[in-house]
């Protein structure tokens, strides 16, 4: 909230007062700001009140008069939008189930990779091959040699 630029500030500032009913006809209003986790909203609360979790972290900027320059300039740039917010919600909904699928598969195909590698180490440090059948020779068979000395 300390890097939002003083100038950005003044301008929500003056669109907060021009677009309240009490606030554009008085002088010297005070709006207040705070990070939307901190909004704290109870049932028993009228319609439009609500109430702060942690009161340092609300903040206010006061507004002596409205500023017509501020105000014309802002709605020159408006851009109004009825964005259909279901189908976007489940179009980033999709998009973070798909990376999460696709880490999902990453992670089984290191795992099989590990595993892989683990295996083929503990055949290469074993005798197992060594032991085979057909790697071994008898003395029964006529392969008598006694030329050792």
């Amino acid at each position: 909230m300390d890097d939002i630029p003083t100038e950005v500030l003044i301008d929500c500032a003056q669109l907060v007062k021009a677009n309240s009913i009490q606030g554009n006809k008085m002088n010297n209003i005070a709006v207040v700001y705070t990070p939307w986790g901190n909004l704290k909203k109870t049932a028993d609360m009228d319609v439009g009140q609500v109430g702060f979790h942690k009161q340092k972290e609300v903040r206010s900027v006061t507004v002596e008069k409205r500023v017509n320059e501020i105000m014309n300039r802002l709605n020159r740039t408006r851009d109004e939008r009825l964005p259909d917010l279901a189908s976007e919600r489940e179009d980033r909904d999709r998009e973070e189930r798909g990376e999460k699928k696709a880490q999902l598969q990453e992670q089984k195909r290191n795992e099989k990779e590990e595993t892989r590698r683990k295996r083929e180490q503990e055949e290469l440090r074993s005798y197992s091959a060594l032991m085979k059948e057909e790697n071994m020779t008898s003395n029964q068979d006529g392969n008598d040699s006694d030329e050792f000395m």
